[in-house]
């Protein structure tokens, strides 16, 4: 800092804080504001914007396992899981996600951005070096930042890219992907990723939050690329999506989950999950293992969305999962397609800077498992009407 100026680059006679002025300025005039806008309980809305895949989020056996839990236990879980945040129903959730993923063991935590956190900063450090997917969340990208590893950024969905930047650097290493990338929904080469990662003794940590529920038959991508229960790779769930819960998970083998217990801050340090979100949860588990139709139906659903939009020539990337993204590319000019596709009753993601780079802005659009035929042809309907000109 010198005498004209402070560290965020602001004239020394500014008021504290002043400086938030010019950031939100910026994002007004480029189209990059942010607006919290509360949602009813009861809209007339066909949301396609959501993550609740298989529709479990109001299911009546998810939400009376919720009530139940919230009489029996409490609202809150009181504490951190090592104190007094673990209760019968966290220990069944983990054993009973731990066996329709296929793992020996699971983790929950009270979020998939927590989880995500925990495992890149648990199982790297100072002397490790990450290969990251330049695709990856956020959650991941900040995993990665507080890891202090070597951090190799590699371009996206690319397996050699992977096996050079694993052959110029020096063990240990892990490679981070996502299953399903959460923008376009386009999936990863898991199979082709951990035979790379085998061939140079490198970790595979994949990040399966748009996974589970739909790869696999609903058991995820280690299901789908039939990876079994490796040895050298673990995944990271939420619960939040799929299971129409709250909070997320690490699963994979049991010398590694228990270590990630007795090392992660976002474990040790954090509030427990709520006991009706865990509840929730596990109701949602039990509801996919009894129904895994829902999973092959959200399939169904996105590639129906895929061809409508297609077919009125709106682009559209091909779903590996339940996610679609639409190209736009100006901030504004996706706000303004995501608002009057609402005005017409249908409701579509808007992703812009940071959240995609710059120029690639894109709406999203997520499938769902009890969305009908007529549903699919009523959103490409829409977005082809009020596409920009």
């Amino acid at each position: 800092m010198t005498a004209s100026g402070s560290a965020n680059g602001c004239p020394a006679n500014e008021a504290v804080f002043d400086w938030v002025d010019r950031h939100a300025r910026h994002r007004w005039e480029n189209g990059l504001h942010r607006v919290v806008e509360p949602r009813g309980s009861a809209e007339d809305v066909l949301d396609l914007a959501g993550n609740d895949y298989l529709g479990f989020a109001r299911h009546p056996a998810v939400t009376e396992a919720a009530a139940v839990a919230a009489r029996r236990w409490g609202t809150g879980s009181t504490g951190s899981r090592l104190v007094t945040g673990t209760t019968e129903l966290h220990t069944t959730l983990e054993s009973e996600l731990a066996a329709l993923y296929g793992t020996e063991a699971a983790l929950v935590f009270s979020s998939g951005y927590t989880a995500n956190l925990a495992l890149v900063t648990t199982l790297t450090g100072a002397d490790s070096t990450i290969v990251s997917d330049s695709g990856n969340h956020a959650s991941l990208i900040d995993g990665c930042r507080l890891s202090r590893a070597l951090v190799r950024v590699v371009p996206h969905a690319d397996p050699d890219a992977v096996r050079s930047a694993l052959a110029e650097s020096a063990p240990p290493r892990v490679v981070l992907s996502e299953s399903v990338f959460s923008v376009d929904g386009d999936t990863a080469d898991l199979d082709s990723l951990l035979t790379v990662c085998r061939e140079h003794g490198a970790g595979l940590l994949v990040d399966d939050a748009h996974g589970l529920g739909v790869l696999g038959g609903g058991a995820g991508a280690f299901s789908a690329f039939a990876l079994g229960a490796p040895h050298d790779a673990l995944a990271t769930v939420t619960l939040s999506k799929a299971l129409g819960a709250q909070g997320g998970a690490v699963l994979g083998p049991r010398r590694v989950i228990d270590h990630i217990a007795q090392a992660a801050r976002t474990f040790v340090f954090d509030t427990g999950l709520a006991p009706p979100a865990a509840a929730a949860a596990l109701a949602g588990v039990r509801l996919l293992r009894e129904a895994p139709r829902r999973a092959q139906r959200v399939q169904e659903v996105a590639h129906g969305l895929h061809e409508a939009l297609a077919e009125r020539g709106v682009p559209a990337g091909s779903p590996g999962a339940a996610v679609l993204g639409v190209p736009v590319g100006a901030p504004r000019t996706a706000v303004t397609w995501a608002r009057s596709c609402l005005e017409r009753g249908v409701r579509v993601g808007c992703f812009r800077p940071p959240s995609v780079p710059d120029g690639e802005s894109r709406l999203r659009l997520t499938a769902r498992a009890d969305l009908d035929d007529d549903d699919v042809r009523r959103v490409a309907r829409t977005l082809a009407e009020t596409a920009p000109g």
